[in-house]
């Protein structure tokens, strides 16, 4: 997937979407009216510019994803963890885990994820 990035009020108005797929571009400026106190042509304005990010679709007045939440925060998550760590999980995870102490259940669902990993040759 190409590198798609979005701001934190672009975020909160795609997760508007992701969380009522398939809604109408009326609908959504209901919402963001709402919920973020935009006018008709904000919302109009974001939603073509997430539309032609590739993100969004707009067809007949329905908008749908084009990328799903998932994997808009996993392309995320693998860019940080590459422009920041030079691609390397275990420095991120020691990084994260210097100041914050991983519970046995933590522990247990990385040792499973691992697990998983190995086996499948993922």
């Amino acid at each position: 997937m190409a590198e798609i990035k979005m701001g934190a009020i672009e975020t909160k108005f795609a997760e508007m979407i992701w969380e009522r797929e398939p809604v109408s571009s009326a609908q959504l400026v209901v919402l963001a009216e709402e919920r973020l106190h935009w006018k008709k042509s904000t919302t109009y304005t974001v939603l073509k510019r997430l539309c032609q990010r590739g993100i969004f679709q707009n067809e007949g007045g329905v908008v749908t994803s084009r990328i799903s939440r998932e994997e808009y925060y996993t392309a995320q998550s693998r860019q940080f963890v590459e422009e920041t760590f030079s691609g390397s999980l275990p420095a991120f995870l020691a990084a994260f885990t210097s100041r914050k102490r991983l519970s046995d259940e933590d522990i247990d669902q990385l040792q499973a994820m691992i697990d998983r990993h190995r086996k499948e040759g993922v």
